[in-house]
């Protein structure tokens, strides 16, 4: 009978074989579809939308961004204090249903630029 540590190293072995396989089988796949003209395949950890190096395209002008219709999230955050003066960030926040943390930069950025006052939790329209 053969011994248990013989055995586990043949398969041991045998798996390694096949995985070494089994990713030759993968390179050719892939060559085969890249000159089939096949999307190339991402790199790992490289966020979606960029191509590896080897296949990356020639830089294309930038595509515009669309705006939404209603202006920025200052603007309506200014909107909805001035209609509401008092108002905490969380309830502004809610109210426009994003996140307070992001709000909480909004309104310290038009804190800054005169178009809102802070009192205490309570923001109001400045002027």
């Amino acid at each position: 009978m053969p011994s248990t540590t013989n055995v586990l190293d043949e398969a041991r072995a045998l798996v390694e074989r096949r995985l070494a396989d089994l990713d030759d089988e993968r390179r050719r796949l892939e060559r085969a579809l890249a000159e089939l003209g096949g999307k190339a395949k991402r790199s790992p950890g490289r966020p979606r939308g960029s191509a590896s190096s080897a296949a990356a395209k020639p830089a294309a002008a930038p595509k515009k961004r669309r705006r939404r219709r209603g202006g920025t999230r200052a603007d309506q955050a200014v909107e909805l204090i001035a209609s509401q003066p008092g108002i905490s960030a969380s309830d502004v926040a809610k109210t426009m249903k994003i996140k307070p943390n992001y709000l909480y930069r909004v309104l310290g950025d038009l804190e800054k630029e005169g178009r809102v006052k802070k009192d205490g939790r309570q923001y109001y329209p400045a002027g």
